[in-house]
């Protein structure tokens, strides 16, 4: 990998809104709603020149929503079935469709589409879609499909559980009898026959209010209620019917898929799919939500994803760290568990999924995430995605409607994001001003070091105990080296000032071909010079300010490499 890649993730239906009624459970003309036309040159050029390289548009295929758009022959939605009033975009109602609250002319919403496209491509942004594949809303109907292409469920015979043949899978001869209000102020209550299995792998017709109740379960061939026996030759409808989609997709000019739920659908498929797509546009790849380890290496070798969410691993382990739930030293762990992969992982510290760091659900301050963020940034080769609103400390403590007061951004409301809002009217406080100011530095560091993108890598930890001078439960340290640069990085998870000596043994010397000398170092964060004597098992002292780090960078003779185990 030559150049560090950075996912900014931007929920494009709150991004750009800047209206702030902030009504709950307000309505569009209420609350007001994000544009596609919001990303305009200006605000590209901005995140690009924060170091990002990729931005991933959430929510951009048409889903199910309380919203009329059937003057513009879009059909509508049954409210029982929408969780809140815009809407998940997970979802879908039409994989061929822009969703109309994205667009300013609704007639007009694929054009506007392919004119972010350019934008963004204008602005040196790759640009990343969501992939919808395990399940779609309950009335999930095409509108904008090629003339070719059969719409999901159109050809099923609905009066088999299971057949390979089928998009769905069928209670047969039984209507959908869910466990919660299936009117919703409707004047008629929203009916199902036969009903058919619920997104979330419920195979019953009685799925209730912590089911993903609004979405059905697609069909790859897997027959769940058979004893999970697979049936992929003949090659299932759903997999040509997937594969046309996603060439759909990238026929617009897309980078990236990220796809929701992966290992929900079979490791087979994914085999299939992405080697077609890739043998007609070879550069695009594929993001995968796979929350299993013992899984990550069948969907990347097996299932040709590029990259997966490292959710269970390393988020987990620094959510732990900066909560004061797990020792510092627990991250090496966290690598070490998945260091044959390691290229192939992406890490996060917010997504659209997890509170917000600054949430009273979490840290509680943002500032308390910043040694995690120069840990998840400057670890190893891999990308590193953040948040819309992270960078400015955003809390996430809004009780939108049907998200409720649960400290993550909600997906489910028309909202506008009060952090964002300043930033795009320049309004920004002075300690979002400040906490952007590290973000910033960050990203480029992070983006524009060759130690970081193409360096080696070495944990210090276990040469660094307890001890007067190290505290591993609250201090953590590794070098990265590309040639002849070399970076030591130490962070103090500690809410109070440190002063520590870290120790580099004989062992990194030889394995990275670091010669004994004398060198003079620059703190990347503060500008800071140090001079330090470099020696067999030498002491590093420093001092560390509450919740941050020292990313010492220097320069030194690139001695012969000595090829020994890692410790």
């Amino acid at each position: 990998m030559s150049h560090k890649i950075i996912i900014y993730q931007v929920f494009t239906r709150l991004f750009g809104n800047l209206v702030i009624t902030h009504k709950e459970w307000g309505s569009i003309s209420e609350n007001g709603c994000g544009k596609m036309n919001d990303f305009t040159d200006g605000v590209l050029d901005s995140i690009r020149n924060n170091g990002v390289s990729h931005i991933w548009y959430t929510g951009l295929i048409r889903h199910a929503t309380q919203t009329d758009y059937s003057k513009f022959g879009i059909p509508q939605c049954h409210k029982a079935i929408v969780k809140g009033v815009a809407g998940s975009p997970y979802a879908i109602t039409d994989y061929y469709d822009i969703d109309p609250d994205l667009a300013v002319d609704v007639n007009d919403r694929m054009g506007e589409f392919e004119h972010l496209v350019k934008r963004t491509h204008k602005a040196k942004l790759k640009v990343i879609i969501d992939f919808v594949p395990n399940h779609v809303a309950r009335q999930y109907h095409s509108i904008r499909k090629p003339v070719s292409v059969r719409d999901l469920g159109e050809d099923d015979d609905v009066n088999m559980n299971f057949s390979s043949s089928n998009n769905f899978y069928y209670c047969t001869g039984t209507p959908l009898q869910p466990q919660f209000d299936n009117c919703q102020g409707e004047a008629e209550p929203y009916t199902e026959m036969p009903a058919k299995a619920t997104g979330n792998d419920r195979f019953d017709n009685r799925p209730d209010v912590n089911d993903w109740y609004e979405t059905v379960k697609l069909n790859y061939g897997v027959d769940y209620c058979g004893g999970r026996s697979c049936h992929f030759d003949p090659i299932p409808d759903t997999w040509n019917k997937m594969l046309n989609i996603l060439l759909f997709w990238a026929s617009k000019g897309i980078d990236g898929f990220r796809c929701d739920m992966a290992e929900m659908v079979p490791v087979e498929f994914w085999q299939w799919v992405t080697s077609k797509v890739k043998d007609q546009y070879p550069t695009i790849f594929f993001i995968g939500e796979v929350y299993n380890p013992a899984e990550y290496r069948n969907y990347i070798d097996k299932g040709g994803f590029d990259f997966l969410y490292d959710k269970v691993g390393m988020y987990d382990t620094l959510r732990s760290v900066i909560s004061g739930n797990a020792p510092a030293s627990s991250i090496t762990d966290a690598w070490q568990g998945l260091d044959d992969i390691h290229d192939h992982t992406l890490f996060f510290l917010e997504n659209h999924d997890e509170q917000r760091v600054a949430s009273d659900f979490f840290a509680g301050d943002a500032t308390k995430s910043l040694p995690a963020l120069i840990v998840s940034l400057l670890l190893r080769q891999n990308p590193f995605m953040l948040y819309f609103g992270q960078e400015f400390g955003e809390r996430g403590m809004d009780k939108e409607g049907f998200s409720g007061l649960d400290g993550r951004t909600t997906i489910f409301d028309y909202w506008t994001i009060s952090s964002v809002n300043r930033w795009l009217t320049g309004n920004l406080t002075s300690s979002e001003r400040s906490l952007w100011s590290v973000y910033h530095r960050m990203l480029h560091i992070a983006s524009n070091e060759k130690a970081v993108s193409e360096g080696e890598f070495f944990d210090l930890m276990y040469v660094n105990p307890l001890s007067w001078c190290f505290n591993p439960e609250r201090q953590y340290g590794f070098l990265r080296k590309c040639g002849s640069e070399v970076l030591l990085v130490v962070v103090n998870f500690d809410t109070k000032n440190v002063s520590v000596e870290v120790k580099i043994p004989k062992h990194a010397f030889d394995y990275l071909g670091i010669p004994q000398s004398k060198i003079i170092a620059n703190d990347l964060l503060s500008g800071e010079i140090q001079t330090f004597n470099l020696s067999y098992d030498c002491n590093v002292a420093m001092d560390i300010n509450s919740c941050s780090g020292k990313i010492y960078k220097f320069s030194v003779k690139d001695g012969s490499r000595i090829r020994v185990k890692r410790a």
